[in-house]
């Protein structure tokens, strides 16, 4: 059975049962996967610049890329926060706890992540991009949570 009225389709087993997918269920289950996928990424990334467990790749970088890289890692502090802020955010999208405030500090880390692969890198693009599909998603789905932060005139209370 299909219904358009409560998007709700129907499938009888063997045994007599139904089964049903709503639109409701795919959605929500849509939202999980794209937090969990974005939030294991970060997390798992994030890790890996404290703890260097995954290989470098094979292939040198560009003179640019290492470049950036470097100059990231003799501030003293940049790298260091910047993975922090990667391991921090990802865990949060993995437990669902804050994750329109994991989104907002997460989205210029991923800006800066898709324009070095850009510019300076591009066999990393493609992972990148899914990375920023992903956070844009997410954005559409917790919406409601961000209307307050895109209001032109806000009153003050009090």
């Amino acid at each position: 059975m299909t219904s358009n009225a409560l998007y709700t389709t129907e499938t009888r087993t063997d045994s007599g049962k139904t089964l049903g997918v709503s639109r409701a269920n795919v959605a929500r289950y849509a939202a999980l996967t794209a937090r969990s996928v974005l939030g294991l990424a970060f997390f798992v990334f994030g890790l890996n610049g404290f703890l260097n467990f995954i290989p470098p790749p094979a292939e040198p970088m560009p003179p640019e890329a290492v470049s950036f890289g470097t100059a990231l890692m003799s501030s003293g502090y940049l790298f260091q926060l910047i993975k922090g802020t990667e391991v921090v955010t990802g865990l949060l999208l993995l437990i669902g706890r804050f994750v329109p405030l994991a989104l907002v500090v997460l989205a210029p880390v991923l800006v800066n992540i898709l324009a070095f692969h850009l510019f300076l890198l591009p066999s990393g693009t493609a992972f990148c991009a899914v990375l920023a599909a992903l956070e844009l998603y997410l954005a559409w789905v917790y919406r409601r949570a961000f209307a307050p932060l895109l209001t032109a005139r806000h009153v003050l209370a009090g």
